[in-house]
């Protein structure tokens, strides 16, 4: 087990969805120790899908992550204590084709499972393996102002996972 890191069941989870995300921020990150990247979101969830508990997150196909979240089978969201909002904000407002954002942000690396990297200051972190994709379809919107988010026509492609394993380090956000 990695060091600071309890494993908890999905279900066990007591942190508000809405505020996870929302407010507090994710790093979703796919790669390897090798080669990885990550970027900052406020869209995504959580929930149930086919009998299995899920993540689903949004990456830009001009975001840098979205070549690692194609390529890599899993991904991990990675959730932090308050202190490294500035962290998270240098992670989504720089790109990772020629910034190292953990030099850049003091955050450390680290493979909590093959196949996936998050930082050693995440207070909880999900692994997530892929299941489906699907891009967003501008003639689905059924609002038609949502299009508006898009000045740049750059819509989302959308990740489902599963997610295969919590892990809880027990601080608080």
């Amino acid at each position: 087990m990695n060091r600071g890191y309890r494993v908890i069941k999905p279900e066990d989870l007591r942190d508000n969805v809405f505020r996870l995300f929302d407010s507090d921020w994710a790093l979703i990150t796919a790669g390897t120790m090798k080669k990885w990247n990550t970027m900052t979101a406020s869209w995504g969830g959580l929930g149930v899908l086919w009998n299995k508990p899920v993540a689903f997150i949004f990456v830009r196909p001009t975001r840098y992550t979205w070549q690692f979240t194609e390529r890599a089978a899993r991904f991990t969201l990675s959730f932090f204590p308050g202190q490294y909002r500035k962290a998270l904000a240098f992670c989504g407002s720089h790109s990772g084709r020629d910034t190292d954002k953990a030099a850049a942000t003091g955050l450390i690396p680290f493979a909590p499972a093959p196949g996936c990297v998050s930082f050693r200051q995440a207070r909880l972190i999900l692994e997530c393996r892929k299941l489906y994709l699907q891009d967003i379809d501008p003639k689905r919107f059924l609002d038609r102002r949502i299009v508006k988010m898009y000045p740049k026509l750059d819509f989302h492609r959308m990740y489902v996972g599963q997610i295969t394993r919590v892990l809880s380090s027990g601080r608080k956000t």
